[in-house]
């Protein structure tokens, strides 16, 4: 047989998706793989075993992952787990690995050749890796259909013979691509949508979505405009207005969503109490920013709050709330990224460690932390 593939069930108990699809197993079959599925893996994700078992793979118990060649994850493996891998063992899943040191230092220690999902690189053939772009997608649907659940209205302007009901005012903060996917999901539910980002390029992106960009469209704006995509530092007097300008409009608004992170930093905070205060009678917020510590003063981990008569939805693992959805992008992306390791006359793995994809993704390897982000040797230093 060839090398084994073990597709994990997740540890933790609140994870809901699984790192292969029924598309993805018949996939890693014809690269030549020896596929076991641990039982129950799919089960949140509505994949029985027996979907599995049908195109090939094997069912079995954790005790399966001593043998594999290779572990496919979501979650980065527990202690308990990484103690079940053999040594040499390639392990792929989303690590987190900001700020978690010695968890990263657990898997160089065991031999393990780790890969960091969410750091592969922002390149033309690594799109269809991108985990942040399809979890964060989902992300930004499921906030728009978390939030239109809790808010006590319709979200559509409804013109009936019992009168007019008003279209819901929602603004997104921050256009990337849980942002605009929010836009777009609000917009088919016919809400009036507005929305902001620090990179003006975001404006005509948020207009081809039919919202409205909020944003001091000053001299200043209209320089950083031309500078091209990227967030470029504003001066602290720009940056004051823009600030009073997005307070005066959450005043008027029905459901507020946040969606800012920076890899590997606390979330920025966006949404003062003082600016919950200023919103209508049942007003909701979504904070898709709450693992990183939330872009929403009050917003509480894993709950709705009532934060000054504001429902502020803080719910982790967004896109696990759409789990099948979720799971079936996420398995893709892992393929994907395998098939760049498979030696296709043999129909084994290889490892290329100078292949950029592997490079940028990498964190530990033959006992050593190797990413330079998480203090892995440099080239040179040695």
């Amino acid at each position: 047989m060839g090398n084994v593939v073990f597709v994990a069930k997740e540890a933790t108990g609140d994870e809901t998706r699984v790192a292969a699809s029924v598309e993805t197993v018949k996939k890693m079959i014809g690269f030549g793989l020896d596929v076991v599925v641990e039982a129950g893996a799919g089960t949140k994700s509505k994949i029985p075993d027996a979907e599995f078992e049908a195109i090939g793979a094997r069912i079995g118990s954790a005790g399966a992952a001593a043998v594999a060649d290779v572990v496919l994850k979501v979650r980065r493996p527990t202690e308990e787990e990484i103690g079940g891998y053999k040594s040499g063992a390639i392990v792929i899943a989303v690590m987190d690995p900001y700020g978690n040191d010695e968890a990263i230092a657990a898997m160089a220690k065991a031999g393990l050749s780790s890969f960091a999902m969410e750091l592969m690189p922002r390149i033309t053939r690594a799109q269809s890796m991108d985990v942040l772009s399809s979890q964060a997608n989902l992300a930004g649907y499921q906030a728009v259909v978390e939030a239109a659940a809790v808010y006590d209205r319709a979200m559509p302007m409804m013109m009936t013979a019992a009168g007019t009901v008003p279209a819901a005012k929602v603004f997104v903060m921050g256009a990337g691509v849980a942002g605009l996917q929010a836009i777009a999901t609000a917009r088919r539910l016919g809400a009036a949508v507005s929305a902001t980002d620090v990179r003006p390029a975001a404006k005509e992106q948020v207009a081809s979505l039919g919202a409205k960009f909020i944003a001091v469209e000053d001299e200043e704006f209209k320089a950083a405009e031309t500078a091209g995509g990227y967030a470029k530092e504003m001066s602290g007097e720009y940056q004051a207005k823009q600030a009073a300008l997005v307070a005066d409009h959450i005043a008027k608004q029905d459901i507020v969503i946040t969606t800012a992170l920076i890899p590997g930093r606390p979330a920025p905070k966006l949404v003062s109490r003082e600016m919950l205060k200023s919103m209508k009678p049942g007003a909701v917020a979504v904070d898709l920013a709450v693992e990183r510590g939330g872009n929403i003063e009050g917003v509480k981990l894993g709950k709705v709050a009532d934060v000054d008569g504001v429902r502020v939805i803080g719910y982790a693992n967004m896109a696990g709330r759409i789990a099948a959805s979720a799971s079936a992008l996420y398995a893709k992306n892992l393929v994907t990224f395998l098939e760049t390791m498979v030696n296709k006359e043999t129909k084994t793995i290889a490892l290329n460690l100078e292949d950029e994809l592997i490079k940028a993704t990498m964190l530990t390897h033959a006992g050593n932390v190797v990413h330079p982000a998480f203090g892995g040797a440099k080239k040179g230093d040695n």
